[in-house]
């Protein structure tokens, strides 16, 4: 991601600053919290993405860097939600804040990053901003349940899957292209065109993350995280969809009964990597890259274009 860092070199510097006034509090142990996770936020790539789509029709503005910290406040709210639902004691190598202050702070936190995510916007009459975000933050709540409901019942529609990441995963960037785009341009069609290429990211970025539980030379190490979890992504949907009735019948037993069974989690991601279910997700995915990157072709070769560019290709081309 060096080129779009090095684009928004002096907006990142501003956007830092403005992130962590966002998140101060008058409360001690709230404030110790946030400092906790100011210390130890991830890539950027959301707030990354606004400032991008912003610097595609002008110079960033002061409600771009409301909406870039709003995206990364309500983004940690979630995933600090996310530690409590899967008693996760890890979040990027360092204790979650689930581990350190359990569920209940735990779950207080997240609702006060929303909140001020929420509010950041609403005193400073980014009304638009605001439908867009909160939208999202509607859909990755639809997107959670709706997997929780199919993981019971190990659903094998991939429109179904493909329903779910867009709303858990995909909503979040795309209201993050939409929001930066709007700050600048004001112009709803501009908008609407980078939700939609928001939208196309966050599903080949979600597809990325799938693969990664099971682990290629293209992908790394297989985790089996999402198996033992009863998750079923799109390399498995899609084997399970191709192979003889047997063989579906042995898979669908051993997630329902043995998904804790280190080895017979490896069968299983064994059988999709022989079934073509890792090459059909990378086509897959691939297909969301170039759509997104079609979009994108549609404006004007900048800068800015080039850093947005650089951002899609990290989505499929990452290795972690």
């Amino acid at each position: 991601m060096e080129i779009s860092q090095a684009i928004l070199h002096e907006e990142l510097i501003i956007f830092e600053k403005k992130f962590k006034d966002a998140v101060k509090s008058q409360v001690p142990l709230l404030d110790r919290i946030m400092r906790f996770i100011v210390n130890r936020k991830g890539k950027q790539l959301r707030p990354m993405f606004v400032l991008l789509s912003a610097k595609l029709f002008g110079p960033v503005n002061e409600s771009t860097y409301r909406a870039a910290s709003m995206v990364e406040l309500l983004h940690t709210a979630t995933l600090v939600h996310d530690d409590v639902v899967d008693e996760s004691l890890e979040r990027r190598g360092f204790f979650s804040t689930y581990s350190l202050w359990k569920t209940k702070v735990s779950v207080l936190v997240g609702d006060y990053l929303s909140v001020k995510g929420l509010l950041l916007s609403l005193d400073n009459s980014d009304f638009r901003i605001l439908q867009l975000l909160s939208i999202a933050v509607q859909k990755i709540s639809e997107g959670e349940l709706l997997q929780l409901e199919k993981s019971r019942s190990l659903n094998l529609n991939e429109d179904v899957y493909f329903e779910i990441i867009r709303n858990k995963t995909a909503s979040l960037l795309a209201s993050s292209c939409a929001a930066g785009a709007y700050s600048v341009s004001q112009d709803e069609a501009i908008t609407e065109k980078l939700r939609i290429f928001g939208e196309k990211v966050g599903i080949a970025f979600q597809i990325k993350d799938d693969l990664f539980d099971y682990g290629s030379q293209e992908v790394g190490k297989p985790t089996g995280n999402d198996l033992k979890e009863k998750k079923l992504t799109l390399p498995l949907i899609y084997t399970l969809n191709v192979v003889d009735k047997p063989t579906r019948r042995q898979l669908i037993s051993i997630i329902k009964n043995h998904n804790k069974d280190a080895e017979k989690i490896k069968y299983i991601i064994n059988k999709v990597v022989e079934a073509g279910g890792i090459q059909y997700a990378i086509q897959k995915m691939n297909a969301y890259r170039d759509d997104a990157l079609k979009i994108l072709y549609e404006f004007k070769d900048t800068d800015s274009r080039k850093g947005l560019e650089e951002l899609v290709r990290f989505t499929t081309d990452r290795k972690y």
